[in-house]
């Protein structure tokens, strides 16, 4: 593995702090209620084949980087869905339908979203339409029909397939099932989030009473980040250091942070990370994230690659794993923070330091995985 030493130095992009960092449990849980949380994972973990997903000690990376503990929650095993969306969009369906067989659900999404919500209509016997961008593989858009979903394709970006499904489903009065928020369409993405908490819960009970000093959370539109702090706020007894990370083409969180309000970014070039190429931080995560996040980086698409072959290589764990373009991340900014020594100490990590990252999905779209193997 000398592709982790300095002489071949991994690298992250951009770095900021918040000047504005607070963390504040009591607004993050009203904003995300202790309650909500703990609904959540009072009736996903009643359904059927659930069971926590791994929490895997990265002991080889550990050893190079010279921490503690570094810990991966390997989303991969999650429903067969091979993602963490899975938890919280057909959660949503659930929540919001009520037992009605009547409801038509739809939404807007890159790719692992799509499938849950397609999957939890699937599981209630609902129709289901969902809304897709030219950019969003063929795969996933097959694996979202194998769920009965009727798959609609539009052309331009995330954004694009958004507005038409908000038209569409305005027309036809269906139910939307969006993980982002706007003004008057808060609930979903709230009840989203709570799903999506379930991750903490688990991962409060997998680390035997280690402190975690740094997480690395992946954004996108900040519904996973910011339901992993309120399940910070919730399930853990510390507040670690919160860094968010993002695609350097895609850094919505980070402009947001910077200019101390929601920026809508101009995406030049699509990140190979489809599902975190966002151009602009959703409304229900901002109020969680702005105050409670207390770094921010941006690594680009080069060491993705690597990074997927070198976990399914056993170079990072004992054990080999499979983390798609989205589970990567976490390892690339941890890898090139390390390699900053002023980066590394104003955030202190040390051989004391306990780092929690997200596999936050497997082989989802698995053309793209084999792609990314073979590189």
């Amino acid at each position: 593995m000398k592709t982790i030493n300095k002489d071949n130095t991994w690298s992250i992009s951009s770095f900021l702090e918040n000047k504005k960092y607070d963390f504040s449990k009591d607004n993050i849980l009203d904003i995300l209620p202790a309650k909500d949380m703990d609904e959540a994972f009072k009736i996903i973990s009643k359904w059927d084949n659930y069971s926590p997903t791994p929490l895997i000690y990265l002991n080889k990376l550990n050893k190079k980087l010279k921490f503690n503990k570094i810990f991966y929650k390997d989303e991969s095993k999650r429903f067969n869905l091979k993602s963490f969306k899975a938890l919280g969009g057909a959660y949503a369906v659930e929540k919001v339908t009520k037992g009605n067989k009547d409801i038509i659900i739809s939404t807007a999404t890159a790719g692992n979203h799509g499938r849950s919500v397609a999957w939890g209509s699937k599981k209630l016997g609902l129709k289901c339409k969902i809304f897709i961008s030219e950019y969003v593989s063929e795969f996933r858009a097959k694996v979202m029909r194998s769920f009965g979903a009727n798959v609609i394709r539009v052309k331009g970006n995330y954004d694009n397939s958004l507005k038409e499904c908000i038209k569409q489903s305005k027309q036809n009065n269906w139910q939307i099932v969006q993980d982002v928020a706007w003004e008057d369409y808060k609930l979903v993405p709230k009840l989203t989030m709570a799903g999506y908490s379930v991750m903490m819960k688990e991962i409060s009970e997998q680390i035997n009473n280690e402190k975690i000093s740094h997480i690395i959370l992946q954004a996108g539109v900040g519904g996973m980040a910011a339901a992993m702090i309120a399940g910070i706020a919730r399930y853990l007894d510390n507040v670690p250091t919160i860094i968010v990370v993002e695609p350097e083409n895609a850094a919505c969180v980070l402009e947001s942070i910077k200019a101390d309000k929601v920026e809508k970014i101009s995406i030049k070039k699509e990140s190979l990370m489809g599902g975190m190429s966002c151009d602009e931080v959703s409304l229900v995560p901002w109020e969680i994230l702005k105050n409670s996040v207390s770094h921010c980086v941006t690594v680009s698409d080069n060491y993705i690659s690597k990074t997927v072959k070198s976990l399914a290589n056993c170079e990072f764990s004992d054990k080999g794993i499979v983390g798609g373009e989205c589970s990567t991340p976490g390892i690339i900014s941890l890898i090139g923070m390390s390699n900053d020594s002023k980066i590394k100490k104003k955030i202190n990590l040390n051989e004391s330091s306990n780092i929690l990252l997200f596999g936050c999905e497997g082989d989802a779209d698995e053309e793209l995985y084999q792609k990314l193997l073979t590189e």
